[in-house]
């Protein structure tokens, strides 16, 4: 009985001492979009995944010893076009070469993968029989490493039987996956910790994905050395997508609040709302960003930068792969989809694309004055950790943050709005019906959308400063 309350005092403490906003407590406002819910349909539960993540600089050179620890026989390892021929890449063969294990490379992925680029990795790995993964790079490749795994794992499945509803049949992952082993290149995504991969989904002009926890690697090689190879925008627009990971993870709908409450544990989603532990790991990669993240981008040999940034990445990874993004996320599926002519500096792309990171952070400012008034507290808080000043009202929560986040993308140069990416006012509507289908994130947003405050947010942010 003892045991039992202290258990249940803890329990209270960590409601007590989260956000007691309308959309972070227990007791919800009459007229919020959740309050008429009963109890017994909303989530009770939150479940804690991740992968094993190993860090530490030249940590790549085990890689060799780990596959061979599994016994895989016949490996496939998968990269992109620039990290073939960088640094990364030879530590990785040197590593696998040097313990006499069998691979082969597979280099053909895309950056920005599609549903095309990710179909055509999976019949390179159906054809191979390969019984291990290695991913090498950003989230381009980890992502479509991981649906290669998966649709090799069950081979009569057809691409849309994974892929998130409404635009795929959402089928739960049954199939045993082989391990997959991700060496992260880049500070951004965190990809080597969650069990989501996403792509653009050509016919839609939007992105989507593939999220289970049977997705995640088995183990992230978290070398920072590797991303000293990052040239400045890479490394700009990928922290940026660190730094939206951890916002919108610390922000997003109460774990409590989602509903309906899965049937069967194994059914609860990969992305299941803030919960105490996920906000562990976010307000420590804030704190990360806001001492290094300039840093890291200024000067690309700062190797004290760019290594906590590279960390960070895996932190908020392990932070929202459990908690989940929402409108940032949401809305850059529609605008990464719909991309006109815009192509990067740097990226040496031969078709335009929107770097994920820029396209999470361009309506970042507007997303948070949205969101505010359902948590002013917790946006508050995050303006705090990212530099900004304490002794700010409720009603200026969103303003706050906003104000932040533009300080950050104008001294790293992110282009004003969606203006400047080649969209105007008239593709909003088309930007609007590209979100619509992301239910799997914008249903995490601590406040509910109408197609018109969607819209909204997307003309606020045709420029930003």
């Amino acid at each position: 009985m003892a045991g039992r309350l202290k258990v249940l005092t803890l329990l209270r403490t960590l409601s007590a001492s989260s956000c007691q906003c309308p959309a972070h407590s227990s007791g919800m406002l009459v007229g919020h979009p959740h309050s008429t819910t009963s109890k017994e349909d909303k989530e009770y539960a939150f479940e804690m995944a991740c992968s094993n993540i190993r860090y530490g600089p030249g940590v790549t050179a085990e890689l060799g010893m780990d596959v061979e620890s599994l016994g895989a026989k016949n490996v496939l390892v998968m990269t992109d076009k620039n990290i073939a021929n960088l640094p990364p890449m030879t530590k990785v063969v040197d590593s696998l070469t040097s313990r006499k294990i069998n691979f082969s490379v597979f280099d053909d992925v895309r950056v920005e993968p599609t549903n095309e680029s990710f179909e055509a990795a999976i019949s390179f790995a159906r054809a191979g029989n390969y019984d291990a993964f290695v991913a090498v790079g950003g989230g381009s490749v980890m992502d479509t490493c991981k649906a290669a795994n998966l649709y090799a794992a069950d081979r009569d499945a057809e691409f849309l039987d994974y892929v998130n509803a409404p635009i795929g049949k959402g089928k739960p992952v049954t199939v045993k996956l082989a391990p997959l082993i991700a060496v992260p290149t880049t500070a951004g995504t965190g990809s080597e910790t969650t069990g989501v991969a996403i792509f653009d989904h050509i016919p839609l002009s939007a992105k989507t994905g593939i999220a289970h926890r049977a997705l995640r690697p088995l183990l992230g090689l978290v070398d920072p050395l590797h991303t000293l190879s990052m040239p400045r925008t890479v490394a700009t627009y990928s922290g940026f997508d660190v730094l939206c990971h951890a916002l919108e993870s610390y922000t997003a709908l109460p774990y409590t609040e989602r509903q309906p409450r899965p049937p069967h544990p194994q059914l609860r989603p990969a992305y299941q709302g803030s919960n105490p532990i996920s906000d562990v790991w976010a307000r420590d990669a804030l704190k990360t960003i806001s001492k290094y993240f300039i840093r890291s981008v200024e000067d690309p040999e700062d190797v004290e930068a760019r290594s906590h940034m590279h960390l960070a990445s895996a932190v908020a990874g392990i932070g929202f792969g459990n908690a989940g993004v929402h409108l940032c996320h949401g809305l850059s599926y529609a605008i990464a989809g719909n991309v006109k002519t815009y192509k990067p500096e740097l990226y040496n792309s031969s078709h335009p694309l929107i770097p994920h990171g820029l396209s999470v952070v361009i309506t970042a400012p507007a997303v948070f004055q949205f969101t505010a008034p359902a948590c002013p507290a917790r946006h508050k808080e995050a303006a705090v950790l990212l530099g900004g000043k304490a002794d700010v009202k409720d009603e200026d929560a969103g303003l706050a943050l906003a104000d932040v986040l533009r300080t950050y993308m104008q001294a790293l140069g992110i282009e004003d709005g969606l203006t400047a990416l080649g969209f105007g006012s008239s593709d909003v509507p088309r930007l609007v019906e590209g979100t619509l289908p992301q239910h799997r994130v914008t249903k995490l947003a601590p406040r509910q959308q109408t197609h018109e405050q969607l819209g909204d947010i997307l003309h606020n942010s045709m420029t930003v400063y």
